[in-house]
């Protein structure tokens, strides 16, 4: 792609998205649809980011996401172009939504896809325990509605966003909310300790655990308990692919292989450095710049220049902030990261088995039963990686076929570990860095013996490990973190910081980053509250569809 001018002769305004993850093509999608001329760089070979794919064998892998939650949010992010789920995406219901299997070798417990099951599943554990399910769900159920409604597509740039009436009328419930840690919210209603595990474990899709989070979080019971889980059929490779081919019909320019290397800025008048959002402080300080577009290195290393009014780094924040502007103009400089707490690093598996695995649904999770010790080894003064540890698997294989070839099963297995990149690195046929090769190997063995899997290590035709310095190579991912900033109190809402650059007017930020935070539905709301951002758009509910 060669250098591009800027606008000023009644053109289209031009954007350049940084990052070809879910955030900056939904951020292309929508820009392009609002009227400008965008282009998007990704530095990989392939589109997704974290939400990537990879093929061996006959079998296909999603590198990451792999939780169909909040549909209404991705119903919402396809309605915003002119289309639905229904139209772009094959989806199927789970049931059971998933598998918890216990270290203590009692029976694993189903979440089923219906709420009155759940429910009865939580009585047959503990008496009473459905009746205050019930109840658990039904405040998670406001919790929920009230987040949509006011904290999650609002870019909190007004402090009046937060002084709506339902807002204030539950203020002291909010605070108790927001104050309280999820473990400790749910220890209060469940005595068993199996269901403290299961309504306390969404922490960890938060990058959190169930002391550190705050029980504003138990809403998400509402997303896999109350709700079905879903998955959409050719996997979330086949997202990607709709939410790209959605920001080519509306007109941006995907491009892969290019390497952003520096956001270019320049001196812009008061008044503009007003009208695009720079921070009144940065202009008591005579800091005037704007967004000028971006550098980018090309895989035979040419150098090229894309000129634009409008930045959207869709990238990790943390690699944006210190690599890719000057110190000056940096609005979360490394001190800042310094005080702040990564989620997870992780290390993952794709195996592929030969036979079937009927021990598995598509969703499995595994815990131990000393599950603060999990924890504090993971988040800890002194992290360390934990023995043993809890995990995830998912087996794809059981709802859609073109995953794995006949007579075989395709498995994921996710290992949280400390966000530390001297774990290493991960490789394919027991080929990866030792710490990795062996969480890799105990997590297998632990999945063999908790399922009753006895032959599994023997079955596996295709392996390939992942480890957190891989995270930090090819996602330029903060400490090696596999989600992101964790939501910890001072990590969550307002506190989690701006979607827009306080010192350069024009940037904008998108992705699990930034507000409103980590996964797939929260990166498609990054992306409309970043519109939203630019709109100066201050309203707390989402965007009326279509744009």
């Amino acid at each position: 792609m060669p250098d591009r001018p800027g606008t000023g002769d009644g053109a289209r305004p031009r954007a350049v998205v940084v990052g070809g993850g879910i955030a900056g093509l939904a951020s292309a999608a929508l820009l392009a649809r609002e009227g400008y001329e965008v282009d998007l760089l990704e530095q990989n070979d392939e589109l997704g980011g974290r939400a990537g794919s990879w093929e061996s064998g006959g079998f296909r892998f999603d590198t990451g996401p792999s939780w169909y939650l909040m549909p209404e949010v991705f119903d919402h992010f396809f309605e915003l172009l002119g289309t639905s789920a229904a139209e772009q995406l094959d989806l199927s219901v789970l049931d059971p939504g998933y598998r918890v299997f216990f270290e203590d070798g009692s029976a694993p417990l189903d979440i089923r896809a219906d709420r009155a099951a759940n429910i009865a599943t939580f009585e047959s554990v503990e008496t009473g325990a459905g009746r205050r399910l019930e109840a658990y769900l039904a405040s998670a159920r406001q919790a929920y509605d009230l987040a949509v409604r006011r904290f999650l597509y609002t870019t909190f740039a007004s402090p009046r966003s937060l002084l709506h009436r339902d807002v204030l009328v539950r203020a002291p419930r909010l605070a108790e909310l927001l104050l309280r840690p999820l473990g400790s919210f749910v220890a209060a209603r469940f005595q068993d300790p199996r269901l403290r595990q299961v309504l306390g474990y969404p922490a960890v899709f938060l990058g959190s655990s169930p002391d550190r989070a705050p029980s504003m979080y138990h809403l998400m019971s509402h997303m896999d308990i109350a709700d079905a889980v879903r998955y959409p059929q050719g996997g979330f490779t086949r997202l990607i692919e709709v939410v790209a081919a959605l920001a080519v019909r509306e007109g941006a320019r995907l491009h892969t292989g290019a390497t952003v290397t520096a956001i270019l800025t320049g001196a812009v008048p008061e008044r503009v450095a007003r009208r695009r959002g720079l921070s009144a402080a940065a202009r008591r300080a005579g800091v005037r710049a704007g967004a000028r577009g971006v550098r980018y290195r090309t895989a035979d290393g040419a150098e090229h220049t894309v000129r634009a009014e409008v930045v959207v780094a869709a990238a990790d924040l943390h690699h944006v902030e210190t690599q890719l502007l000057p110190e000056p103009l940096r609005t979360y400089p490394q001190r800042w990261w310094d005080r702040r707490t990564s989620g997870p690093g992780a290390v993952l598996l794709y195996l592929g088995v030969r036979g079937s695995l009927p021990e598995l649904p598509h969703h499995s999770l595994f815990f131990t039963t000393d599950w603060q010790s999990n924890f504090d080894a993971i988040f800890g003064r002194s992290p360390r990686v934990p023995e043993p540890a809890s995990s995830y698997v998912c087996k794809p294989s059981q709802t859609d076929p073109t995953v794995a070839p006949p007579g075989t099963e395709n498995v994921f297995v996710l290992v949280p570990v400390p966000a530390d990149v001297t774990l290493g690195r991960g490789g394919v046929d027991g080929a990866g860095d030792p710490a990795v090769e062996r969480i890799a190997d105990a997590a297998i063995d632990q999945i063999a013996a908790w399922a009753g899997i006895g032959d599994l290590r023997e079955r596996v035709v295709v392996r390939r490990t992942v480890g957190p310095a891989d995270f930090a190579a090819e996602l330029n991912a903060w400490s090696g973190g596999v989600l992101g900033p964790a939501h910890t109190l001072r990590q969550s809402a307002f506190l989690r910081g701006s979607n827009a650059s306080r010192r350069v007017a024009g940037l904008y930020y998108a992705g699990s980053s930034t507000i409103p935070g980590i996964g797939l539905p929260m990166c498609l709301i990054s992306a409309e509250i970043m519109l939203k951002r630019l709109r100066h758009d201050h309203s707390t509910e989402p965007l009326a569809v279509p744009l």
